[in-house]
C-alpha cells in the first residue's frame, strides 16, 4: 500500500512538471497557478487517505496512514516561493482563486508555520493507531481552513 501511494505521488508530481514545462513557455503567471494548484493536489490526495481512516471511509492501515503523512510533510517542507508569485491572484490570472491579500498582509507565514506545526503532529500520531490519527486531523483541518478562509476566494 504504501509503494502505491507513493508512486502516486511520484506520478503526479511528474504530470504536474510536465504541465509546468510547457506552460511556462506561454505564461509565468499562468505556470505559477498550475504548479501551486498541483502542489494543493498533492495535499488533497494524502489527505483524502487519513480523512477516509479517520471518518471510518476506510479501514485504517498504519503503513497507509503514515505513508501519507509522511508525504503531507515532504510536501509542506518544499519552497513553494516558484509558484506563490505576486501578480498571480484571482482577477489578475484565469483558473486561480487566491486572493492578493496574500502577498500583503504578512499573515501567510503564520498560516505556514501553522500548517508545518500540524503537519509534524499527524506525522507523529498517523501510524499510532486510529484514535491517534482521529487526534491529529482535527490541527491539520483547521489549519487548511484557516488558510483557506483568509486567502482563497469562494466559490459563492
Amino acid at each position: 500500500m504504501t509503494r502505491i501511494i507513493r508512486l502516486s505521488v511520484l506520478v503526479a508530481a511528474g504530470i504536474a512538471v510536465a504541465g509546468i514545462a510547457s506552460a511556462q513557455s506561454n505564461d509565468p503567471l499562468a505556470a505559477a497557478v498550475k504548479a501551486r494548484q498541483s502542489h494543493m493536489q498533492l495535499y488533497s490526495a494524502n489527505l483524502a487517505v487519513l480523512g477516509g481512516m479517520a471518518q471510518g471511509r476506510m479501514d485504517y492501515d498504519a503503513e497507509a496512514a503514515q505513508a501519507a503523512a509522511d508525504n503531507l510533510a515532504a510536501l509542506a517542507s518544499m519552497s513553494q516561493r516558484f509558484y506563490w508569485v505576486p501578480g498571480s491572484h484571482a482577477g489578475a490570472v484565469e483558473g486561480t482563486r487566491a486572493l492578493e491579500v496574500i502577498w500583503t498582509d504578512g499573515g501567510i507565514g503564520a498560516e505556514a508555520e501553522a500548517f508545518s506545526a500540524a503537519v509534524a503532529g499527524m506525522q507523529d500520531a498517523a501510524g499510532g493507531g486510529l484514535d491517534a490519527l482521529r487526534a491529529a486531523i482535527g490541527p491539520v483541518g483547521a489549519s487548511c481552513g484557516s488558510c483557506h478562509e483568509n486567502y482563497r476566494q469562494s466559490n459563492n
